[in-house]
C-alpha cells in the first residue's frame, strides 16, 4: 500500500511538471513576432540562408526576426519582411547586409545603423543592402586563380 501512494504521489508530481511545462510552451509560441514591432522590408539580390525565424541584430544585440521571404518577380529580387522592435530606432540610411557567424555559422541580417536623422517607419524599405556572399564560389575563384587568364590566351593563339 505504501509503494501506490508513493507512485501515486510521483505520478502528480511528474504531471503537474508536464502541465506547468505545456503552459510556459504556449505562452511562448508566439513571441518570435513582437507586439510593439514594425515591419521594414529589405530586397537583397541573394537571400541564402536566410529564412522565416532568422534573427536581425543590430550591433550584435537581436531586436527582431524575418517574418516572411518572397521572389518580387519584377526585379527578381528576395524581399524579406523584417520584423524589427519600435523601441529601436533605425535610421532611414541603414545597411541591412545578411552575414554569418563564422565560416560554419548560421546566417542572420545585421543591421549597421546610417547617421540620417530621420528613422525607418512601418512597410519602408532600406535603400541599401548586401545579400549573402557564395563561399564556395569565392574559393573556388581563388583556387582557380589564373585560369581566366590561361583560357583567354589559349582561344588568342
Amino acid at each position: 500500500m505504501k509503494d501506490q501512494l508513493t507512485e501515486t504521489i510521483v505520478g502528480l508530481f511528474v504531471l503537474l511538471v508536464a502541465v506547468g511545462f505545456s503552459v510556459y510552451v504556449s505562452s511562448t509560441i508566439g513571441s518570435g513576432r513582437q507586439g510593439s514591432a514594425i515591419d521594414l522590408i529589405a530586397n537583397f539580390s541573394s537571400a541564402g540562408g536566410v529564412a522565416t525565424g532568422t534573427d536581425i541584430r543590430l550591433a550584435g544585440v537581436k531586436i527582431g526576426t524575418v517574418t516572411d521571404i518572397s521572389l518580387d518577380t519584377n526585379t527578381y529580387e528576395a524581399k524579406v519582411t523584417l520584423n524589427v522592435r519600435a523601441d529601436v530606432p533605425v535610421p532611414e540610411d541603414s545597411v541591412a547586409k545578411i552575414v554569418s557567424d563564422g565560416l560554419l555559422g548560421s546566417a542572420y541580417i545585421a543591421i549597421e545603423p546610417g547617421a540620417e536623422e530621420e528613422m525607418m517607419q512601418a512597410g519602408q524599405s532600406f535603400e541599401y543592402t548586401q545579400g549573402s556572399v557564395d563561399l564556395l564560389g569565392l574559393l573556388g575563384q581563388f583556387a582557380g586563380g589564373n585560369s581566366n587568364e590561361n583560357s583567354n590566351n589559349n582561344s588568342a593563339e
